[in-house]
């Protein structure tokens, strides 16, 4: 059955292109809605960016009939179509929702449609507490999902086979494997042996996922000084320093080693290797907590508290908390690799309109940006340059975004059939005993 889908501002600050995405039923946007995305269209960020689009294609739309009555959006038949909040059905809502609020204007639109349409009217919000106001009004609510994926599915990029005795021996003898069944790209898989279950060995899937492939480095060999201390840790190293793998994405929870592994690869193939001409970090200016306003000094003092926890993997990989026999190059760490060039570390605000060709691209932080956010990155890429998302989806500080609706889990699930996509979810913490036992526990 047709339905009519009332949408809130924040869904379109999330997806410029949301009036478009509900096929054959009916899209209503309150005017109070334009009036927000007026407010917002100033911000210098990606949601400023993303009202000012959401205007221009109003605008367009605007162009080809009136929004009043209705402009189809959708060639399977959908429209959009912008209304009033009449003053007398808002001075109907409860006395606790009285005023001239948003979100009251969206909420009494919501009920006049209601009263007046024969299709089921949905109010769609990413705001938790819009949507329990609607329901508590009989109004029907959900989330933009859209662009969700299921978490409890979400890819993990391993996986275990049972083969037999004679299957594993003919892997170590010949480094390769062909399979029966196709697995993802570029997929972690250990296999068991089903005769003896600690009869074990480690692979990695080649990009059409039909053989696997001894990894290319020894479990416990590393790169500047960081060697990976578990599986997970020794497959995402494979991943990283592997060039045929342009997109890298690595998850899991704090202290599992993301960002440090991410760096170190980074280093090497820039340092060492020479394969890309410079390491570009960039992360989502989202803070936890309490802004603490305005900063003051130039952009790299500015940037300073933000890219600290960058600045903390450098000291441990160049040991420049103790820089006895290290270097000379090595002593002042990642200052040296700036003033030569070779590092850069800055903001997610100014990626918008660059091309980064033969670079090294760490987005560390990844859990904190939208779909579109990721995808506006992503399409930042040159020739020869690689791509590494670093997160955490139980630590999102935006408060429009889940563990379902993220950047990195967006992408996850999007890229697992991709042979250009590898990905691994981390899950022992290494950081220390104590961050392991509270990731654990609290």
């Amino acid at each position: 059955m047709k339905k009519v889908f009332l949408l809130d501002t924040n869904v379109l600050l999330h997806d410029p292109e949301a009036m478009r995405r509900f096929q054959d039923n009916d899209v209503v946007l309150p005017i109070t809605v334009i009036e927000e995305l007026d407010r917002f269209k100033k911000q210098p960020d990606m949601v400023g960016r993303n009202a000012r689009h959401t205007s221009r294609l109003l605008d367009e739309l605007r162009r080809t009939g009136n929004l009043t009555e209705g402009i189809p959006v959708s060639p399977a038949g959908g429209t959009l179509k912008v209304v009033l909040c009449h003053r007398e059905t808002l001075q109907k809502l409860p006395v606790e929702l009285e005023g001239d609020k948003g979100d009251n204007a969206i909420l009494a639109v919501g009920l006049e449609l209601k009263q007046h349409c024969q299709c089921p009217v949905i109010l769609v919000s990413k705001d938790t507490n819009l949507r329990i106001k609607a329901d508590a009004l009989a109004l029907a609510a959900e989330d933009y999902e859209t662009d969700k994926v299921d978490v409890e599915e979400l890819y993990s990029g391993a996986c275990e086979l049972s083969t037999t005795p004679d299957q594993i021996d003919q892997f170590y003898a010949h480094k390769t494997l062909d399979l029966p069944e196709a697995v993802y790209p570029h997929q972690a898989v250990t296999l068991v042996d089903v005769t003896k279950p600690d009869h074990t060995a480690i692979s990695i899937a080649d990009s059409r996922g039909q053989s696997l492939q001894a990894l290319t480095r020894q479990p416990k060999e590393g790169i500047l000084h960081i060697r990976p201390r578990n599986r997970e840790q020794a497959f995402a190293l494979e991943l990283l320093l592997d060039d045929a793998v342009p997109l890298v994405t690595l998850e899991g929870k704090a202290g599992t080693g993301k960002t440090l592994l991410a760096i170190a690869a980074g280093l090497h193939q820039v340092i060492n290797e020479k394969h890309y001409t410079r390491l570009l970090i960039s992360r989502p200016i989202v803070p936890m907590g309490r802004d603490l306003g305005y900063l003051p000094g130039d952009i790299g003092e500015k940037l300073s508290p933000w890219m600290q926890p960058l600045y903390d993997n450098f000291d441990l990989i160049f040991g420049t908390t103790d820089s006895t026999n290290k270097p000379a190059h090595w002593r002042r760490g990642h200052e040296e690799l700036m003033e030569r060039g070779l590092l850069q570390i800055e903001p997610l605000t100014y990626i918008r309109g660059r091309s980064i060709p033969k670079q090294f691209l760490i987005i560390d932080e990844a859990q904190n940006l939208t779909p579109h956010e990721v995808k506006t990155i992503l399409t930042r890429a040159g020739e020869g340059t690689k791509i590494v998302l670093t997160g955490d989806v139980d630590q999102i500080d935006s408060p429009y975004l889940d563990a379902a609706s993220n950047g990195i889990s967006y992408v996850v699930e999007r890229f697992k059939t991709d042979p250009l996509g590898g990905h691994m979810t981390l899950i022992k913490g290494e950081r220390s005993l104590l961050a392991e036992r509270a990731a654990t526990l609290l």
